[in-house]
Formats: structure tokens, C-alpha cells, sequence
């Protein structure tokens, strides 16, 4: 009699559902042992019951030491992929990076006005348009240039006007004080030679007491 396909879904009947359980559980069980012994391999095995309880089956000395192997190996595993991940992501940014570069040295080249044999219209129509903008900014550039150095300029001729102001205006201050004490000077000179016309000269020698001794006044030269 052939077996029908059992439909994979929750069996309702709680019976049922125990039987099957129970049934399953041990050919698991037996196919666990099997492969463990036919091909030496290392099995480990843990079932719980929908009430709980624990199945369990282990080729080597104990489930937890299969258990510790198989977090090692999932962590090996990680590190793997992560470096795997690692170098294949350096890979692909230096493969891209080297394709930036060789497109670069070709724009340059046809910029250059090199290059262009293989050049479509549409290229050199592009290329065309990219140099009139590059000119366009550069000339810009060029004149802004020209105008801070020209306002430069005009700072400092403003500055050298103002410095020679004052230098002119101190001169003049110095000119007028120079003159000034010339003028005083030859005034009291003259005044001093009036005194000295004034003074009265003795000449006349005596003799005898100095109570006889008269002045004598000379009178101014004519």
C-alpha cells in the first residue's frame, strides 16, 4: 500500500500530533547515530517535547563540547566573511578609483587637444562647451584679480598723498619756527648795540681821593 504525502501543517488531534512526535523523534535519533557512524562524523542532536522535555544525542563525549566547536567555527567563520568583505570592498574602490583616474587623463589629453581622432561630435561639441566655461571662469578669476590689485594701488597712492601732507605741513611749521627765532634774535641785538651807545666811557685819570673823581660824559659819536 503506498504511503500518502503528508501535508506539512500542525496536526490538531493532540494524540495524533504525541504519536507522530514520538515516532519522528526517534528516527531522528537513529539517522543522527547512523550518519555519526557510517561517515565519522560529529553529530549533535537536542529536541524539546511540546511539553519540555529534553531529546538529545551527541558522537562525542558531550553535546557542549560539539556546542563550543560550533560557536569557534561561527566565529572563524565571521571573521572571514568580514575580511573577505573588507578585501573585496578595497578591491572594487581601488578598481574604481583607477577608472576615475585613466577618465581624468583621457578629458585631460582631449583638453589638451590630444586624443580626439576617436572623438564623436557630440564629444567635441561637449568639449568645446566645457573649455568655453573653464575660459569664462578663468577670465573672471583674471579680473577680479586685477581689480584688488588696482584697489591695492589706489590704498596705497591715498596713504603716500596723506604721509606727504604731513610732511609738508611739519616743514612748514618748522620753516615758520626758524624764522620766528631769527627775527628775535636780530632784535636783541640791535637793542643791545643802542645800550652799548648809551654807556658812558671815563678816561680821565686823577689823582687824590676818589670823592674829587667826576664823570665825564663823552657825547655820542655823530
Amino acid at each position: 500500500m503506498v504511503r500518502g504525502k503528508t501535508e506539512m501543517k500542525r496536526i490538531e488531534n493532540a494524540t495524533s500530533r504525541q504519536v507522530t512526535f514520538s515516532k519522528r523523534r526517534n528516527g531522528l535519533l537513529k539517522k543522527a547515530f547512523e550518519l555519526s557512524v557510517l561517515c565519522d562524523a560529529e553529530v549533535a542532536l537536542i529536541i524539546f517535547s511540546p511539553r519540555g522535555k529534553l531529546y538529545e544525542f551527541s558522537s562525542s563525549s558531550s553535546i557542549p563540547k560539539t556546542v563550543e566547536r560550533y560557536q569557534k567555527r561561527i566565529q572563524d567563520l565571521g571573521s572571514n566573511h568580514k575580511r573577505n568583505d573588507n578585501s573585496q570592498q578595497s578591491k572594487d574602490e581601488t578598481y574604481a578609483l583607477a577608472r576615475k583616474i585613466e577618465h581624468l587623463e583621457i578629458s585631460t589629453r582631449k583638453m589638451m587637444g590630444e586624443g580626439l581622432d576617436a572623438s564623436s561630435i557630440d564629444e567635441l561639441q561637449q568639449l568645446e562647451n566645457q573649455l568655453d566655461r573653464s575660459l569664462m571662469k578663468i577670465r573672471a578669476k583674471k579680473y577680479q584679480l586685477l581689480r584688488e590689485e588696482i584697489e591695492k594701488l589706489k590704498e596705497k597712492e591715498r596713504n603716500l598723498i596723506a604721509e606727504n601732507k604731513m610732511l609738508m605741513e611739519k616743514c612748514e611749521m618748522q620753516g615758520r619756527g626758524i624764522i620766528a627765532r631769527t627775527s628775535s634774535s636780530s632784535t636783541s641785538s640791535e637793542l643791545d648795540i643802542d645800550n652799548n651807545d648809551d654807556m658812558e666811557v671815563v678816561t680821565d685819570l686823577f689823582i687824590g681821593p676818589p670823592e674829587t673823581r667826576h664823570s665825564k660824559k663823552f657825547p655820542p659819536p655823530n
